[in-house]
């Protein structure tokens, strides 16, 4: 009889036990998938509110939910291996209870990811198909710290457009926030996606614009690292000397916690090998709510001209001029850049792209039809509005680094050397922190308009120094479209940019998510 009821009070026990790890239905973790942040998922697992299997799974109930049903088309590709990772993922825990920085965090991939196990196409038919013989150097360190790929996201073809997001492969994304309006491009399918709750983090590019810009009209936050913080290799090129990855998120802190798997020296990307480029384990460790006190931020009104700017983005900008000297900011307006105009006029994208595009095929398994830009423009599989830039890429005769002068690096390119020294030295002069400027001076156009003022700022310095910019939500047009705060600094400035963000984020809360991919019904 003694030995009859210890059973039944083993039985009862685990029976009680499992009771109180019971997991959530799905609709009741869809509400908790909502604006999800990295740290409440981790203690959702810890706590056993979730697995990662269930989040994984729902993440792609939400997708196949929206996505096309909606028209938004954010995403191409489903990894199918995403939930038997899951699965190891949930053993791996059971046994351990340790977790990685990026225990089971879900990733929307830009389609310019190289990885292994899934197709790379850049949003081009020409290169339908093409499976890389590895995984980008970002993508590897995502993986090694158990982040899982549960998507690639439509893009721009070949990252050419920063106004839309339309491949040749999958047509054209639209603005979660507002399906008749543009989510930017060419990274426009990551972050409608990452604004919608599709994933956690979002991976960009930005040659120009595609972090920062899809990030402003997507209210995330967007950051451009210095160019050379983090690698370059396994990302489809459009032009190698302004290219690099990083993420696209919904809070500071979160891009503080990936930024800290992306940044790093990477041996066979040459430009991250820079002496000058410390790197923290975290870079959370430089979040400060009061961290815009004491900072001296200067305006850059020659970004946001009275005569060529949205008045609403103008208000938006005063608003947080405002709450910036609130905060403690001491705000420096008017900040000029001596001769700016000339220098930014004189410093443009110069095309390298057929160069840059056949040193990557070079590197493509055989089963890749693609084999060099020449076959890309004589197949004439591309989308007619990426005709003029096709001719742009094919002009050049000499090699990048044989022109005069060179289209290459910052430092080796004249042009490129004047407009860093002049917004270094201006920065100098008046002790500046970090500049700001809207990241677009008008809100998102609808689809389909290419006519409209647009006021892309990003390209403006930027890509051009390889400084670092941070975008950041600055508030909502009375129509509902997102509008982008800009933050940029000196080279390796990420962790005073995080700290700066991050404050503004605290103070003004502009987030919010896209009312039209809410709970699923």
């Amino acid at each position: 009889m003694k030995i009859l009821l210890m059973l039944l009070l083993s039985f009862l026990l685990v029976a009680c036990n499992q009771n109180t790890i019971n997991l959530p239905s799905p609709e009741s973790l869809d509400n908790k998938l909502i604006e999800l942040s990295i740290d409440d998922l981790h203690k959702g697992i810890r706590q056993q509110t979730m697995s990662c299997q269930s989040v994984v799974q729902g993440y792609l109930r939400r997708i196949k939910h929206f996505d096309q049903s909606s028209g938004l088309n954010a995403i191409i590709l489903i990894n199918p291996n995403a939930l038997n990772k899951a699965k190891r993922l949930d053993q791996q825990f059971a046994q351990t209870k340790a977790m990685k920085k990026l225990h089971c965090v879900p990733v929307i991939l830009k389609d310019n990811f190289d990885t292994a196990d899934m197709p790379t196409e850049a949003g081009s038919m020409a290169l339908k198909g093409h499976i890389p013989v590895d995984d980008a150097f970002l993508v590897k360190r995502l993986r090694e710290q158990d982040a899982i790929i549960i998507a690639k996201s439509n893009m721009g073809e070949w990252a050419f457009s920063p106004y839309q997001t339309i491949s040749s492969t999958h047509g054209e994304t639209r603005n979660a926030y507002s399906l008749d309006h543009v989510p930017a491009g060419s990274s426009g399918g990551t972050a409608s996606a990452i604004a919608a709750n599709f994933g956690i983090i979002g991976m960009g590019t930005d040659t120009g614009n595609s972090i920062r810009g899809p990030a402003s009209h997507l209210a995330l936050v967007g950051l451009r690292p210095t160019l050379g913080a983090t690698s370059r290799n396994g990302i489809v090129p459009l032009l190698l000397n302004r290219d690099i990855g990083g993420p696209l998120m919904r809070t500071v802190t979160d891009t503080a916690i990936v930024y800290s798997v992306l940044a790093g020296p990477d041996p066979a990307d040459p430009i991250t090998q820079n002496p000058d480029h410390q790197v923290y384990d975290d870079y959370r460790a430089f979040l400060d709510k009061d961290g815009l006190k004491g900072a001296r931020i200067a305006v850059l009104e020659a970004l946001m001209p009275f005569d060529d700017t949205h008045p609403e983005v103008l208000d938006a900008m005063q608003q947080a001029i405002k709450h910036l000297k609130l905060a403690g900011a001491t705000v420096i307006e008017p900040f000029h850049i001596k001769r700016l105009k000339q220098l930014t006029q004189n410093t443009g994208f110069c095309s390298r792209f057929a160069q840059d595009l056949d040193h990557y095929l070079k590197e493509a398994p055989s089963t890749t039809r693609l084999r060099s830009f020449d076959m890309l423009k004589n197949s004439q599989q591309f989308l007619a509005l990426s005709q003029k830039a096709i001719e742009w890429a094919s002009a050049p005769k000499e090699a990048a680094d044989m022109r005069h002068p060179p289209c290459i690096d910052v430092q080796g390119d004249p042009r490129r050397k004047a407009l860093l020294d002049a917004v270094v030295n201006a920065m100098d002069n008046d002790n500046i922190d970090a500049i700001i400027y809207p990241s677009w001076r008008y809100p998102p156009r609808e689809i389909g308009d290419l006519e409209s003022s647009h006021g892309n700022n990003s390209p403006v310095i930027v890509p051009h120094t390889g400084l670092p910019g941070l975008t950041v939500p600055m508030g909502f047009t009375q129509e509902g479209l997102p509008l982008g705060l800009q933050f940029m600094g000196r080279q390796f400035s990420e962790p005073l940019l995080l700290k700066l963000g991050y404050a503004y984020e605290q103070r003004t809360q502009q987030r919010k998510p896209p009312a039209q991919f809410g709970l699923l019904k």
